[in-house]
């Protein structure tokens, strides 16, 4: 980890801290969690954060936030992000997200306690790194940081039919929420609607 990154995630570790916006997403994993229950056969449900709980000392790079649940005992399969640098916390529960891909997968292990460090806690995934879930016996809560905002943010995935093809898939529409949805496309930053960007 380059200190640039570091400084970076300290700056979101800092915000995350605050008991005003861990109320929030406290709400929006509830809110997650009840929709994982209703759906027995997925792996993982999630929802994104509005920006505006963070209010306006977000880092300008982050255009979007989520709340994801990985069910105990998934492994979630090879994917990647060709428009987005992700960072990812653990918030509750433990796992481990794997990066590299097929034939290559290197563990990190995250954990949720506050007092451990850094790097026992947050992971940070770049554009096009293949990466998959591995959950224990507890359903495994995350929070992610993306670069690009809601409506752009795309899931790749291999092709079942042939490994050397993919499927992409925009994670809003998958999460069955409008992309037009106020809740999601508003910065605090800049008073307005979230800004696009190719990053």
């Amino acid at each position: 980890m380059n200190s640039d990154e570091r400084l970076l995630l300290e700056a979101l570790d800092g915000i995350l801290r605050s008991p005003a916006v861990h109320s929030q997403i406290d709400q929006i994993v509830e809110r997650v969690r009840r929709k994982l229950a209703s759906e027995p056969t997925a792996a993982m449900a999630w929802e994104p954060i509005p920006l505006s709980i963070y209010g306006a000392s977000l880092p300008a790079v982050i255009r979007s936030s989520w709340v994801f649940i990985l069910r105990a005992g998934a492994m979630t399969g090879a994917e990647r992000h060709p428009n987005s640098h992700q960072r990812m916390i653990s918030y509750r529960a433990t796992g481990d997200l794997q990066t590299g891909g097929e034939g290559n997968w290197q563990s990190h292990p995250r954990v949720s306690d506050p007092g451990a460090s850094m790097e026992q806690r947050w992971i940070s995934v770049p554009p096009n790194v293949w990466h998959q879930a591995v959950v224990g016996g507890r359903d495994w809560v995350v929070v992610s940081f993306h670069t690009v905002p809601v409506h752009e943010l795309i899931e790749e995935r291999p092709a079942v039919e042939d490994a050397s093809r993919t499927h992409q898939r925009n994670y809003l529409m998958a999460a069955g929420l409008a992309l037009a949805d106020p809740r999601f496309n508003s910065d605090p930053r800049t008073g307005g609607a979230a800004r696009r960007t190719d990053r």
